[in-house]
Formats: structure tokens, C-alpha cells, sequence
């Protein structure tokens, strides 16, 4: 009987340990799974969440007035964040085409406007500034007449596959007239009889 009772107790204890220790051994599995995936899942929500929402805000922005053809949107473009971004590309329910547009002297000392290569870069913490005779949002090809005290918005693309969103009132605006010369979009300071945004 003694015999049979201490190999019982030995069965119970071995079984009871091996018990627990299948326990321990699955609480610590649980752990384990658990902690990367806890310290993974933040960073790649709050990749998923960068990818969406830019940290780029619009401020003073503003359309100059056009009954068709082109016009240009101007205003302050502000990087929050700590690194730069860059701003490739723009789109509005006013054109069918915009571009991201600078202004420089070409050999003759004319200003010329231009598509920008490669985009704005916005520094960070920084910011740039879209101005009439620099540079700036182009529409191209209005879809219906830009009256002054109306509003159009905007929304912006960056290389990183983000957006920011704006509305900007049209305004009327006489100065830095552009229009097409030798192929080229010119800018005068002046009002002229040419074609103009």
C-alpha cells in the first residue's frame, strides 16, 4: 500500500508540475507574443496615420479672379514636423490641370515661369511662401469663371503619399499678369493686353 500510495504522490506532484510549468511556459509564450507586436503596432499606426495626414498647414491662402483660361493660388504653406516635406503636386475642382510653378530670370533678365522639378521642398519647421511673381499653384485650364468673393479648394500631394486639404476665397488681383511668349510663360508687372491668369 505504501508503495502504491508514494507512486501516486510522485504521479500527482510530477503531473501537478508539469502542470504549472505548461502554465508558466504559456504565460511566458503569451508575453512574448504580446510585447513586439505592442511595440510594433504604434509605430506602424502612427506610419499608416503620417501617410494620410500631412503636417503641412495652409494659411493667407488666396485664387486671383479669372473669367477663364488661367489663374495662379497663393498663400503660406507650414511644416510642423521635424523633417522636410515636399509638396509634388496639386489639385482643385476650378482646373483640370494645375502645376507647381517658380519664377525665374531666364538669359535675357525676363522673368519666366516654369514648372517646378521635383516639387516644393518645405523645410522643417519652416515654411514657404506662394506669391504673385513667384512661386506658385497654376491652373491651367479653369472649369468655370473665378469670381471674386467665391471660394475654391484645394488639395495638396506630398512625396510621402500625404495630403492637406484648403479652401481659398477668389480675389481680384491686376498685378503679375502671365501670359505665353516664345513657348515660355512670361511675367510682367504690369496689367497688358495678353491673355492672362
Amino acid at each position: 500500500m505504501s508503495i502504491h500510495t508514494t507512486t501516486r504522490t510522485r504521479l500527482n506532484i510530477a503531473a501537478r508540475a508539469g502542470a504549472l510549468m505548461s502554465v508558466g511556459l504559456l504565460a511566458l509564450a503569451g508575453c512574448a507574443s504580446t510585447t513586439p507586436s505592442a511595440g510594433s503596432t504604434p509605430s506602424t499606426s502612427a506610419s499608416a496615420a503620417d501617410a494620410t495626414t500631412a503636417a503641412v498647414t495652409v494659411s493667407d491662402a488666396w485664387v486671383k479672379a479669372a473669367d477663364s483660361g488661367m489663374s495662379a493660388a497663393f498663400g503660406t504653406l507650414h511644416n510642423d514636423s521635424k523633417s522636410d516635406v515636399t509638396l509634388v503636386s496639386a489639385t482643385s475642382p476650378a482646373s483640370s490641370m494645375l502645376q507647381l510653378h517658380e519664377t525665374v530670370a531666364d538669359a535675357s533678365g525676363a522673368m519666366v515661369m516654369k514648372e517646378k522639378d521635383g516639387g516644393f521642398v518645405i523645410p522643417a519647421g519652416g515654411e514657404l511662401v506662394l506669391q504673385p511673381g513667384g512661386n506658385h499653384i497654376m491652373l491651367m485650364d479653369l472649369t468655370a469663371p473665378l469670381k471674386a468673393g467665391e471660394d475654391t479648394t484645394f488639395t495638396l500631394t506630398f512625396s510621402d503619399g500625404s495630403t492637406t486639404e484648403f479652401s481659398a476665397p477668389v480675389k481680384d488681383y491686376s498685378g503679375a499678369n502671365e501670359n505665353y511668349q516664345s513657348g515660355d510663360m512670361q511675367m510682367s508687372p504690369t496689367p497688358s493686353t495678353t491673355p492672362s491668369h
